[in-house]
C-alpha cells in the first residue's frame, strides 16, 4: 500500500487485541491506539501526526493484518456507552453471551445471561486476574492473562473466555460464553467506543 495515497486507517480485531491487550502496552501497540483517538478514523497523515510513526511502521502494521485502509472516513461510536454496550458484546459471543466488567470485578453491562451471573462472572474475572498476577510474580511464565473455562471433560467449547482490556490505563475484562467471536468488527466498535466515553468524560471534568 501507497501509505501517501489519500487515505482513512482503522485497526482490525486482530490489531486492536494486539493495542489493548496489555497493561503496559509497547511503543508500536500505544501508536495504534491513536488510531480510535478520534470522533471519526484518522486519515494517514493525521494517524503519522498524532502517533508520532513513520510510513515504513504503518506499512509494517497494515503487513501484520493489524491497521486496515479505508476509501472513506468511517464515524466512530455516536451513542453512550450504556446504550451500546450489549448490543456491541453479544456480537463477540456465538451464543450472543457476554459481560463487560471493569478490572475490579464490577459489572458494566451484559447480553444473554441474567444480573446474577453477570455479577458472578465480573467478580470471579477479576479474581482471576489477582492470582495470574500473583504466579507471574512467582516466576510461573504460564500464568496468562487470558483463560477459558470448560463444563465438559472434552475440552470441545469453553463455557465461558476472560479477556483483558485496557484502555488508557483503565482495565477491563471481557468475558465471552461459547465460542468467542473476537475476529469481529464488534471488537473494534467496543474498544472505539470505550476509548471515545474515557475522552469525553476528561473533557467534561476539565471544564
Amino acid at each position: 500500500m501507497n501509505t501517501d495515497a489519500a487515505s482513512w486507517l482503522i485497526l482490525t480485531p486482530q490489531g486492536a487485541l494486539y493495542a489493548f491487550s496489555q497493561q503496559e502496552p509497547a511503543a508500536d501497540a500505544l501508536a495504534l491506539q491513536t488510531l480510535l483517538t478520534g470522533e471519526n478514523a484518522l486519515d494517514t497523515p493525521s494517524f503519522l501526526a498524532r502517533s508520532g510513526a513513520d510510513a515504513q511502521s504503518l506499512r509494517q502494521a497494515i503487513e501484520a493484518g493489524w491497521v486496515q485502509a479505508l476509501p472513506r472516513p468511517l464515524q466512530g461510536p455516536d451513542a453512550r456507552l450504556d446504550d451500546f454496550l450489549q448490543h456491541v458484546i453479544a456480537s463477540l459471543s456465538a451464543e450472543r453471551r457476554a459481560v463487560l466488567a471493569s478490572e475490579s470485578g464490577f459489572c458494566l453491562g451484559h447480553a444473554g445471561v441474567p444480573q446474577e451471573e453477570a455479577d458472578a462472572l465480573s467478580a470471579a474475572a477479576a479474581d482471576f486476574g489477582d492470582f495470574a498476577a500473583r504466579q507471574r510474580r512467582r516466576g510461573w511464565a504460564g500464568a496468562s492473562s487470558y483463560v477459558s473455562f470448560h463444563t465438559d471433560p472434552e475440552f470441545l467449547l469453553p463455557t465461558y473466555s476472560f479477556l483483558p482490556l485496557w484502555v488508557d490505563g483503565v482495565g477491563y475484562w471481557l468475558i465471552v460464553g461459547g465460542e468467542p467471536l473476537l475476529n469481529n468488527a464488534a471488537l473494534v466498535e467496543l474498544l472505539w467506543g470505550l476509548k471515545l466515553a474515557g475522552t469525553r468524560f476528561s473533557a467534561a471534568a476539565g471544564l
